[in-house]
Order: C-alpha cells, then sequence, then structure tokens
C-alpha cells in the first residue's frame, strides 16, 4: 500500500492554476550539477522557472517543448534566483519524465 499525502476538496484543487508553457530559453544554473533556469512563454505572460532536471535532459532536450506547469504558486528563491511556478513529470524522488501534451497546443491553454 503506497502513502498519500493529506487529502484535499475538489475546491482546494481548483485552486491550482496548471497552463502549458513553451520553453524559449533554458540555461544551466552556475555551481548546480542538476538546476536549469527556463524562461516560459504563456501567450500573455512569461515566468521564469528553476527546476532540478538537468541530470536527466539536456537544454537541447527542452528548448521549445511544451510543458503544463501550476503558474500559481508562491514564487520561490532557488539558488538566488526566483522561481515563479512549477513544471508537472512523473517520477519518484527524482524526474523520470516530463509531460508533454500529445500535440501543440495554444500557449497559455488551461489544463484541465
Amino acid at each position: 500500500m503506497s502513502e498519500t499525502k493529506e487529502i484535499i476538496t475538489f475546491k482546494d484543487f481548483m485552486k491550482l492554476d496548471i497552463k502549458i508553457g513553451k520553453i524559449i530559453n533554458v540555461e544551466k544554473v552556475p555551481n548546480s550539477n542538476k538546476l536549469f533556469k527556463m524562461q516560459f512563454d504563456f501567450g500573455d505572460f512569461q515566468r521564469q522557472i528553476v527546476a532540478g532536471i538537468a541530470t536527466k535532459y539536456t537544454e537541447e532536450d527542452l528548448l521549445s517543448k511544451q510543458i503544463p506547469v501550476i503558474v500559481n504558486l508562491e514564487p520561490r528563491l532557488i539558488m538566488g534566483l526566483n522561481s515563479q511556478g512549477m513544471i508537472l513529470a512523473v517520477g519518484e524522488i527524482d524526474v523520470d519524465a516530463l509531460l508533454f501534451p500529445s500535440q501543440d497546443v495554444k500557449n497559455g491553454s488551461p489544463v484541465h
């Protein structure tokens, strides 16, 4: 039996704003083996997100890909960089697979 996190209500889940963003720039974070700083385009706005996926992906793997992102999280400072959201991925402790739409969609499209 797997452990689960605290149960939340449907209303709580609906507070998450998950949108499709296109990665328009990727840079390795200096002095880190696993962090990328990525710039996302959501159509009407852009965001910088820092993610620990550099051991699984290259800059070329990520550039121009569309990924679902939680965009209404409080910003978090990671190694002095402001991270403004969280990418969605599947895996255990380390990221195993990023989630990509099966076809191109409009940047900023809601995920539901």
